[in-house]
């Protein structure tokens, strides 16, 4: 190659049109415009594939083509001589060009008519650059190493997973920019991801879930891959996304259990990266803006590394807390007087309400009940991560079920709406139940 393709990776925004020249076999010519040219790597490029044209004809028959690509800040031109290989019709790739593809339709007006069908792999066989006389490179912007170093340092920083989550999210606005970000978790029984940590936000939306598949975040978990788009997408705006699939998937739903999602209305630009840890999904970081083109390529490969870190730590935090041992005894507080508080559990889904206002619902609930039940039962204040990892009602599968997250998520949500009762902390894999007010205990 005269010049690397990772050094143009700002033409693959999908800004300005490509043009693609193809030959059929009797050396006719065909030129064409591209909605999108996906950077793979180094040496692979992925083309939309969206219509059964004189284009597709000429590259199943003749696998070469040329594509030309246009710098969206300075206007350089580069040529691409390319080699086809094959079309995916699923799997990381193609969800990640159907979900910018989405954002490039809506942005122009032509969403019933840009479908993707297929995304064409192909071997980069050269890069030219076409003389236009304009400047290579020009750009200035945030030096993403030095904002990736001091953002591991703060996630290197946190004693436990509570810090940890919070430390990211204080690292991706403090040094990158992003005003708006969240954490979540993946839930595999259930098949959902629940919010654990957010920030810039009006309302924290600790609780709310993604179904897996649904909207940027849950396609980005469900692929296990990157995906970050630059326009406004109807598609992928999370107060509609969500909330249609949840009905299609359970139409009994009672959407009073519902947390509402805290992302914006409608985001401009989108990035949702993976929390992975070896073949296994964790959860999904993901920031968001109401500008068009706020994330870059850089931004991406800065957040799949800080989501890398956090796949590591997430995992240590579980595992530590969930090894240590019995708990010391702290007393709890003493129970006020007043009238008793009905807590009631609906054993169906495990949802719990604090007299008639939703509170949480799934494992989470059921630690809830475990405790609550225990603390009426024998008055106990005291417990650890393991006893509930042991304790078969519950029906925790392993330790990468998130019992530390579950947790932090419960915590979040008693603070944020029942202020008699508290969850606190008393070391790695120790917390304290403490009750303010007498409860009554009903099973729905």
């Amino acid at each position: 190659m005269t010049i690397r393709l990772d050094s143009i990776r700002d033409c693959f925004e999908g800004c300005i049109p490509s043009a693609i020249a193809t030959c059929a076999v009797d050396g006719t010519p065909n030129i064409a415009l591209l909605s999108h040219v996906h950077y793979l790597d180094e040496n692979h490029v992925a083309l939309s594939f969206q219509f059964f044209n004189k284009t597709r004809a000429n590259i199943l028959a003749n696998p070469f083509a040329e594509v030309q690509l246009v710098h969206p800040d300075n206007g350089a031109h580069f040529r691409l001589s390319l080699q086809y290989l094959r079309t995916e019709t699923e799997g990381p790739v193609f969800e990640s060009m159907r979900a910018k593809l989405a954002a490039i339709a809506s942005h122009t007006g032509m969403s019933k008519v840009f479908k993707l069908l297929g995304s064409d792999i192909y071997r980069v066989l050269g890069v030219e650059v076409v003389p236009t006389g304009a400047p290579l490179f020009n750009k200035s912007q945030r030096n993403r190493l030095t904002a990736l170093r001091r953002s591991s340092a703060l996630i290197n920083g946190a004693i436990d997973l509570d810090e940890l989550l919070t430390n990211a999210l204080e690292g991706l606005e403090t040094h990158f920019g992003f005003d708006h970000s969240m954490l979540l978790m993946l839930d595999k029984q259930g098949g959902r991801l629940f919010t654990v940590a957010s920030r810039g936000y009006e309302r924290s939306g600790v609780g709310s879930e993604v179904p897996l598949g649904a909207g940027l975040i849950g396609v980005a978990a469900r692929e296990r891959t990157p995906i970050r788009i630059g326009h406004l997408a109807s598609e992928f705006t999370y107060n509609l996304a969500v909330r249609k699939s949840l009905a299609e998937g359970d139409p009994a739903l009672a959407f009073e259990t519902q947390i509402p999602f805290p992302g914006l209305p409608a985001p401009r630009s989108q990035l949702a990266v993976p929390i992975v840890r070896g073949n296994e999904t964790l959860g999904v970081l993901y920031v968001e803006s109401d500008d068009d083109m706020r994330f870059t390529h850089e931004d991406e490969d800065a957040l799949t590394a800080i989501a890398n870190q956090l796949a590591i730590a997430i995992d240590f935090n579980q595992c530590a807390a969930d090894a240590t041992c019995q708990p010391v005894q702290i007393s709890g507080r003493a129970v006020t007087a007043g009238a008793p508080v009905s807590i009631s559990h609906y054993a169906a889904n495990h949802s719990i309400f604090i007299g008639d206002e939703y509170l949480i619902k799934g494992v989470a609930g059921a630690i809830f009940w475990k405790v609550l039940h225990d603390h009426v039962k024998d008055q106990r204040c005291e417990f650890s991560n393991r006893e509930l990892r042991l304790d078969p009602s519950l029906g925790l599968p392993d330790l990468s079920d998130n019992l530390e997250a579950r947790l932090i998520l419960l915590q979040k949500r008693l603070t944020e709406k029942c202020p008699f009762l508290h969850i606190t902390k008393t070391g790695r894999g120790r917390f304290r139940l403490d009750v303010e007010r007498p409860v009554r205990l009903l099973e729905r």
